[in-house]
């Protein structure tokens, strides 16, 4: 295991794209030490942020501290795990690719943004666009799971093309804008526009219903199977849930109308 202690006071935000398990496996701590980082318009050693111990061959790294100002880490990682014991800052996981990241802390924005694999855990809360595209892409996150146990911020889930997420707290305004497919689970109370321009993919409501877009038809209501094998894979991931969730019965909408309409989103009768 290779353990990286923050140990900077500094405002300047960090660009540490170098923090992946397979961008430090195989180097010694001098090594590491030494791999530039851009810091505000100049590149320094990473060594001058963080304490670094231990061997990273097993592709197990843990960072501790609060690396709230420190954005990209695990971007694009493939495999292994990256365990952050603090706060995260933008662009976490992004263009993930495989492995693990599980965050107890919070997180800013972009968090899996355009990921295609692997799976992402906020234990906190998350900023806005997790799982989304960045701006003047097509598509947004495309495979692979990220859970927010708490809130999260506007547009989740923006142009995503395949995954899944789930945000246990509140979310902003525009979840799952311009959805293509996938599926986004919201067991808080959602922000307005909930959907908006989606095309597929399904969008599942625990929690508080919010004001429907016109442009939705209500279709039936029923149990859909498919959302208890959703639902016990959260369980066996650790993400808090009701019991009722899964036997519950659900209103189905159907739309965006005004784009392809084949989406849908599942609102659960009685939810607390």
């Amino acid at each position: 295991m290779l353990l990286l202690k923050y140990e900077s006071t500094t405002t300047v935000p960090l660009e540490a794209e170098c923090l992946t398990p397979e961008g430090l496996a195989g180097k010694t701590t001098v090594e590491i030490a030494a791999l530039p980082v851009q810091h505000g318009n100049k590149q320094v050693p990473l060594g001058e942020f963080f304490r670094i111990e231990g061997d990273g061959a097993d592709r197990d790294i843990v960072i501790e501290g609060d690396c709230s100002r420190v954005k990209w880490i695990g971007a694009g990682m493939a495999e292994g795990r990256i365990t952050i014991r603090g706060n995260a800052g933008m662009h976490l996981g992004a263009e993930m690719r495989g492995g693990e990241i599980e965050l107890h802390g919070d997180a800013g924005d972009w968090v899996g943004a355009e990921m295609r694999s692997g799976r992402i855990h906020v234990h906190g809360k998350a900023g806005h666009l997790v799982g989304a595209a960045y701006r003047g892409s097509r598509v947004g996150m495309r495979g692979g799971a990220i859970l927010v146990n708490g809130s999260a911020g506007n547009e989740v889930g923006s142009t995503m093309r395949r995954g899944f997420i789930a945000v246990g707290g509140d979310t902003g305004d525009f979840a799952g804008v311009s959805l293509i497919a996938g599926s986004i689970f919201l067991f808080g109370q959602p922000g307005s526009r909930l959907g908006a321009g989606m095309k597929r993919g399904t969008i599942a409501l625990f929690g508080a219903h919010p004001r429907l877009l016109s442009s939705f038809r209500f279709d039936c209501t029923y149990r859909p199977v498919f959302l208890r094998l959703y639902l016990r894979q959260l369980k066996a991931w650790s993400f808090p849930l009701h019991e009722n969730y899964l036997e519950g019965e659900y209103e189905r909408y159907s739309g965006d109308l005004v784009s392809l309409g084949k989406g849908e989103i599942l609102l659960m009768r009685n939810a607390e």
